[in-house]
């Protein structure tokens, strides 16, 4: 049967390949807010009605469901494409087509062609979903364990860097020079990720047979995983972590207004800089504690940290509807949580089979967002029933549960075991 090529391992520095995973954190993050929040004010300020507007929510599926056809993407690319590789061959075909996709949506009319805008609007998060698969992939097979939290990190650092400049700078611009001009702008950039793409390192990776039937590309994936040791203890630890900070957050909104009194411009200074540093810093600090204590114990001290960092809505109960104090809380709650998400992200990562790193990543990754489109519903009637003070509390004992399942997982498989198969 026939296989994927051998491509031999890199032999860049460090520091280069950390710089192209920023570049790719940045095109990765670019397109988000193009079929979510930037999309949502185009369609309110072309006097689009606010049900038609909720409606846009659904096209943030594509970024739930990329596992569907991430199975296509561990395999090797049609045509000459094949001689990049798997990973790169596949980003030279999904990031021309996610380039169009915007350029399509520049050159549309909410307000007459609404239809054709969303469709656009479609095509630019199902393209950007299978980005952030093949950039994750690249990511996972090119960085050793070692990196892997410092390589997050960059891609967090250009992927928040991005959301602001496809979001709020967006936005206002869009109301000086005018929408096309702005969204085409964000078109070239996008298509240009082929330059990066060519000049990125191939992945190494051994040989793979091609994978042409349901089984080999839905099914293995799945049987191989399953197949290790304490995969139920892991399965449940991904589903538990986010879990309390989940209800924390979904009820923070209603939370500052209707306990602590703040006003709506306040909320939206607190969470522009604050957060935003907060959130680079904590990519930054992750990486460095995944590098210097390992994943495992990584996990528990930036979990720990996330979990004492939801007690300061507790803290912002006393202080009262304080600026300062928010902002100081938004700042810490953001490094805290970014932390734990490096620290996470990089147990995924490392739980990936290199056979199949595309398949399992996404489904490993959608499987954590479970318990935001899930349980996390219940999180306004849980405050209701309780109150805030005891809602809080118990957003903090709701951590504890992912700590008792990692308990349980075999230490040395839950981070290695998968190398065997690279």
């Amino acid at each position: 049967m026939p296989h994927d090529s051998i491509d031999l391992p890199p032999t860049e520095k460090p520091f280069k390949l950390l710089a192209v995973m920023g570049v790719f954190g940045f095109l990765s993050g670019l397109p988000l807010p193009l079929s979510a929040f930037t999309l949502q004010q185009w369609f309110t300020s072309s006097g689009i009605s606010a049900a038609a507007v909720g409606t846009t929510s659904m096209l943030g599926l594509a970024y739930i469901l990329k596992f569907l056809w991430a199975p296509l993407f561990d395999t090797m690319p049609p045509g000459a494409l094949a001689r990049f590789g798997r990973r790169r061959g596949w980003l030279l075909l999904v990031q021309p087509a996610l380039g169009l996709c915007v350029l399509a949506l520049a050159y549309s009319t909410p307000s007459i062609t609404p239809l054709r805008t969303v469709a656009s609007a479609l095509g630019v998060a199902f393209f950007s979903a299978s980005q952030d698969i093949l950039i994750d992939s690249w990511r996972i097979e090119i960085f050793p364990e070692a990196l892997q939290g410092e390589a997050l990190a960059a891609t967090i650092w250009g992927y928040r860097t991005a959301m602001l400049v496809s979001g709020g700078a967006t936005i206002w611009a869009s109301a000086i020079i005018g929408w096309s001009p702005v969204l085409t702008g964000l078109a070239l950039i996008l298509g240009s990720g082929v330059f990066i793409t060519v000049i990125a390192p191939p992945s190494p990776h051994r040989l793979v047979l091609a994978r042409k039937t349901l089984r080999d590309t839905m099914i293995a994936p799945l049987l191989e995983f399953l197949s290790r040791p304490g995969s139920k203890q892991i399965l449940a630890f991904v589903l538990l972590f986010r879990l309390g900070k989940v209800f924390a957050d979904l009820m923070a909104a209603p939370f500052y207004k209707e306990s602590v009194g703040f006003a709506q411009k306040a909320v939206g200074i607190a969470n522009f800089w604050p957060g935003f540093i907060g959130t680079l810093a904590g990519a930054a600090l992750g990486g460095l504690i995944v590098r210097r204590f390992g994943t495992y114990r990584a996990l528990v001290l930036t979990g720990s940290a996330q979990m004492a960092s939801l007690g300061l809505y507790l803290l912002l109960m006393l202080t009262g509807p304080s600026v300062i104090a928010l902002s100081g809380k938004v700042a810490i709650e953001n490094l805290a949580g970014s932390a734990a998400d490096m620290a996470f992200l990089t147990f995924i990562s490392a739980l990936c089979a290199r056979d199949f790193t595309a398949t399992q990543y996404a489904l490993l990754s959608a499987l954590a967002a479970v318990v935001f489109h899930t349980v996390g519903g219940a999180s306004g009637f849980l405050a209701q029933a309780v109150g805030w003070p005891v809602f809080y509390v118990l957003t903090m004992a709701l951590c504890l549960p992912a700590f008792v399942a990692l308990r349980f997982i075999p230490r040395a498989q839950s981070i290695s075991a998968s190398r065997k198969n690279r």
